[in-house]
């Protein structure tokens, strides 16, 4: 069975502020895969992928501002069928 995807962009006060690793905490205590990526524009893109309620947990989580030292404005989400499969939740650069 294939993985349920989707891909956010998290703007706001999300960047020097702990956000990926947060964010790979949270993916990696649900059992979530993918990564997550600092933008040019200042926002985060996360990709994840898994049990579709693990998945809706995350960004939930996401919405709800995610670490406390960040400022979350708005999270945009669309399902993703990535190219590839993902085996851990990374930090990409």
């Amino acid at each position: 069975m294939a993985a349920y995807c989707v891909m956010a962009w998290v703007h706001g006060r999300v960047q020097g502020v702990g956000f990926r690793y947060s964010t790979q905490f949270e993916a990696k205590r649900l059992g979530v895969t993918g990564y997550a990526r600092n933008l040019d524009d200042g926002s985060v893109e996360v990709l994840a992928c898994g049990e579709q309620d693990a998945v809706e947990a995350l960004i939930t989580w996401l919405k709800a501002g995610g670490p406390r030292s960040a400022r979350v404005e708005s999270v945009l989400t669309e399902p993703h069928h990535p190219q590839r499969e993902w085996t851990n939740f990374g930090i990409r650069y």
